[in-house]
């Protein structure tokens, strides 16, 4: 009887602690049924309210081109917005608190005709001479090996040219971003060192010298040299330089060395940047867009891993 009523008891406990396992694995799946639920719909909120910022970005922009005028740093458009709130942004609800949308927006918009453009490299169906020789200086400047250049510049010149049955299958493909130059040999570290001062648009673009950091000036102009270049920087942050004439005095009343189409005070394609911090989820992406005239439509986007790029982003001056 006693070795009975022993069995009925350690049957009980293996009982309850059968339905407790159970309970608890299923409670688990639960908790992170719901963990997963929310970190999904927090993230399809911040892509909606990227969405919407992307577009204030594009209405800063158009509004930019309807006042006119030369483009240059101490314009609205060139200050980046650090995180704040996004209900500061909202106008004022009495039904709800200011703990309700615990989001937080930042960004900052770029002019990325600031930049060598990899486009410039390719002039009708070969090289360009100029655009060779601007991105050689940029390479010597920051003590790169020229060998990746070459490489690269051949196969982009490929990657452009509409194919053929024959040569359909060797072509490269074409890279749209300028981590994508990888694909036509670029090593990381070479694309690490250039990135902030090389871009890669659609089209052939001219240099805007109100935006342009020293380096950028001195690799796009022959004979130019970086002190001058930096002469450049220094002389546009008391006043930008309204027309191309401007930026020759600073070096020479006779000296010409913008007066020709790789150089401009005025850009048609801008970067956004976006990051959305909701709670625990953190949304960041990458716009690029074009204006033409009062229009301003986006190119591309992208979501982006850095951890913060307002910190890591060059602030051209």
């Amino acid at each position: 009887m006693t070795h009975q009523r022993g069995a009925a008891l350690l049957a009980a406990m293996l009982t309850v602690t059968l339905v407790a396992t159970f309970a608890s694995a299923a409670l688990w799946q639960q908790f992170r049924s719901i963990e997963v639920e929310s970190s999904e719909r927090a993230r399809v909120q911040s892509g909606w309210i990227l969405t919407g910022s992307l577009d204030w970005a594009r209405l800063i922009l158009r509004e930019d081109a309807r006042a006119g005028g030369a483009d240059h740093l101490a314009e609205p458009w060139a200050v980046p917005l650090n995180e704040a709130r996004l209900s500061s942004f909202l106008a004022a609800d009495a039904g709800a608190s200011d703990t309700d949308l615990k989001a937080f927006l930042s960004g900052q918009i770029s002019d990325v005709q600031a930049r060598l453009n990899v486009a410039n490299l390719i002039e009708g169906s070969r090289l360009s001479p100029a655009g060779m020789a601007s991105f050689t200086r940029l390479f010597e400047l920051l003590g790169l090996a020229p060998e990746p250049l070459s490489l690269m510049a051949n196969r982009y010149l490929l990657s452009v040219q509409t194919p053929t049955t024959e040569n359909r299958s060797s072509m490269p493909l074409r890279p749209e971003r300028v981590e994508q130059l990888a694909w036509l040999g670029m090593p990381s570290e070479t694309l690490a060192r250039l990135e902030p001062f090389i871009t890669l648009l659609p089209i052939r673009t001219a240099i805007n010298l109100n935006t342009a950091s020293a380096e950028v000036i001195y690799a796009s102009t022959p004979g130019l040299s970086l002190a001058d270049a930096q002469r450049l920087v220094v002389a546009r942050a008391s006043s930008h330089f309204r027309n191309l004439t401007e930026a020759d005095r600073v070096l020479s009343a006779q000296d010409q060395r913008f007066q020709n189409s790789s150089f401009s005070v005025a850009s048609d394609f801008f970067e956004v940047l976006g990051r959305l911090r909701v709670e625990k989820t953190v949304v960041q992406e990458r716009s690029l867009v074009q204006r033409e005239g009062l229009i301003v439509r986006t190119l591309w986007r992208d979501r982006i891993s850095a951890p913060d790029f307002l910190a890591s982003t060059p602030v051209q001056r």
